[in-house]
């Protein structure tokens, strides 16, 4: 048998997304705030649908036993880029968050929001021929999520 694995970005984004980010934009709205974790450095990576998808099938066509491919179009966006835009989308101020108030904006998520993710693709891309060509997550939020 032969077994490889795609790991998936934590924001696979398209329009009709239920994962992290609807969740963080209605977090935005039920407190009323566009909130960030610190100083919003920490990176968030993402991939659009379509572009997993095309891995997926490169995965099954050429991958090599073992191997672990990487799922990233934005090799990490920082928090408060992304809460920008929400602010901006919702008309809602932007602030950076305490750990105690990043624990209770962001609920279950908190501990999610905190992690420095940053990721690359650039041996899957090398090994499969892979290229992210769909829209990127700040895109896909402005076009897709409000």
């Amino acid at each position: 048998m032969n077994i490889s694995v795609v790991r998936l970005a934590p924001s696979t984004h398209d329009k009709g997304d239920k994962g992290f980010v609807p969740f963080i934009i209605h977090q935005a709205r039920t407190n009323g705030v566009a909130g960030y974790p610190g100083d919003g450095t920490n990176r968030w990576p993402a991939v659009h649908r379509k572009d997993a998808a095309k891995l997926f099938c490169l995965a099954l066509e050429k991958g090599i036993k073992g191997a672990l491919y990487n799922a990233i179009g934005d090799n990490g966006i920082e928090t408060k880029k992304i809460a920008e835009l929400i602010g901006e989308k919702l008309n809602l101020p932007v602030k950076s968050l305490s750990e105690e108030e990043t624990t209770k904006h962001f609920e279950w998520m908190s501990h999610f929001i905190l992690f420095d993710n940053p990721a690359s693709s650039f041996k899957t891309q090398e090994l499969l021929g892979w290229k992210p060509t769909e829209i990127g997550l700040l895109e896909d939020m402005t076009e897709n999520y409000f």
